[in-house]
């Protein structure tokens, strides 16, 4: 068949990762056991009262079709939650509800990129957002933020990129990969800079219900009006209540923007998941204790990974303040050899670990950052236990 398909399309990158996620899946059907460290989603079961929630609608037989933006009843609880959480005040108008948080950016970038605009995204960075605004005609411009400044953004690296086609700016706190999460005075910094050269922050706070050490999440769109009417909210439903396959994402924004991604779901997917949209009312309304019970499972997992790590020797990571991702640096292994294996860069350093050691995880290349890999604690503390001795042990042993 000779036809030409999207040259457009044809650009957009499997995931680094892929090679790695295939064989480690090869390797647990063939009885292997595998600690993989790559998951991204809570290892916790949905609380049992937005199970309920969801039970109790399909037996009514409430499951048509809702408004292609959202049923109104789940933008009020929304707009309510935003309000009481956040400090935040919107009206159902200004919510769109889509089919999980990576379609919410999908919309987005669709809505407010045209060919040739630029988006600043600092490194590390999730692995979907350049694709995603490339499938804009959007293009992604990198900032590297050091590990020593927790990964996080400079102002004056911000302003050191910005060009007459700088059309938005990605935050995400805190953040995947690395677990930062952005201060208020950090936060002001970047307003600033946003609200001065008319740039759209796309606010990606999917994980903010995952926060450590006394610290607090702050929106930046909390912060004043400006900023607020040029910011585009981002969050969800799957990290902070365990219901990542339900599939429900929200955006808040201006009513021009959610006009226009409104437009643009009601064409591409009409409405979210009808079942999920009426259990996320009750995830949002209901009782909040599993979250908190959740949280600090992670923080204790997440205190035992970053004290191992910096235990085993060549190895270390910084500790997050959010999220459940570490960034364990591997610079130190770069260049050497381990029992015949040549480490060039992550990729190679994840698979001597996973056909050596059976343990799985994700390379930072994937996030930008090859210098570093990105471990999941988003799993047993038995298993974090057991899968950092075996790294111990064929690194060092």
């Amino acid at each position: 068949m000779n036809i030409t398909l999207s040259k457009k399309n044809l650009n957009i990158s499997a995931s680094p990762t892929l090679s790695i996620d295939a064989k480690t899946k090869q390797m647990k059907a063939e009885g292997i056991d595998v600690i993989s460290f790559g998951v991204g989603e809570p290892d916790f079961q949905t609380p049992e009262n937005i199970k309920k929630a969801a039970i109790a609608v399909i037996e009514k037989g409430s499951i048509g079709y809702t408004a292609a933006a959202g049923l109104p009843e789940l933008k009020k609880v929304i707009c309510q939650k935003l309000e009481k959480e956040n400090n935040l005040s919107y009206h159902p108008e200004n919510i769109i509800v889509s089919n999980g948080a990576k379609h919410s950016l999908y919309n987005i970038f669709q809505a407010i990129c045209n060919p040739g605009d630029e988006v600043i995204i600092p490194v590390p960075y999730w692995v979907s957002y350049p694709e995603l605004v490339k499938m804009a005609d959007g293009i992604p411009v990198y900032i590297e933020c050091s590990e020593e400044n927790q990964f996080k953004l400079k102002k004056e690296d911000l302003l050191s990129v910005i060009t007459s086609k700088t059309k938005a700016i990605i935050l995400n706190s805190p953040s995947n990969p690395t677990g930062s999460l952005y201060s208020k005075e950090e936060l002001e910094e970047i307003a600033e800079v946003a609200v001065r050269n008319n740039l759209i922050v796309v606010s990606d706070e999917i994980y903010e219900k995952l926060v450590y050490d006394g610290q607090i999440h702050i929106s930046i769109a909390s912060l004043n009006n400006e900023i607020k009417e040029r910011t585009i909210v981002i969050n969800g439903m799957s990290k902070g209540y365990a219901m990542t396959g339900w599939r429900i994402g929200y955006t808040a924004s201006t009513k021009e923007i959610a006009k226009v991604m409104g437009n643009i779901q009601s064409h591409a997917t009409s409405n979210p998941n009808t079942v999920a949209q009426y259990a996320s009312i009750e995830g949002l309304k209901g009782d909040q204790s599993s979250v908190e019970e959740m949280r600090k499972a992670f923080d204790e997992r997440r205190k035992y990974m970053v004290n191992r790590i910096n235990a085993i020797k060549d190895l270390s990571c910084i500790t997050p303040k959010g999220a459940f991702y570490v960034m364990m640096n591997i610079s130190k292994w770069i260049g050497k050899e381990i029992k015949g294996h040549t480490i060039k860069n992550s990729i190679d350093f994840a698979e001597i670990l996973l056909e050596n050691a059976k343990v799985a995880i994700v390379p930072g290349l994937a996030f930008g950052a090859d210098d570093f890999m990105r471990l999941s604690y988003a799993t047993s503390l038995e298993n974090i236990e057991e899968g950092l001795n075996r790294i111990d042990d064929y690194l060092n042993k």
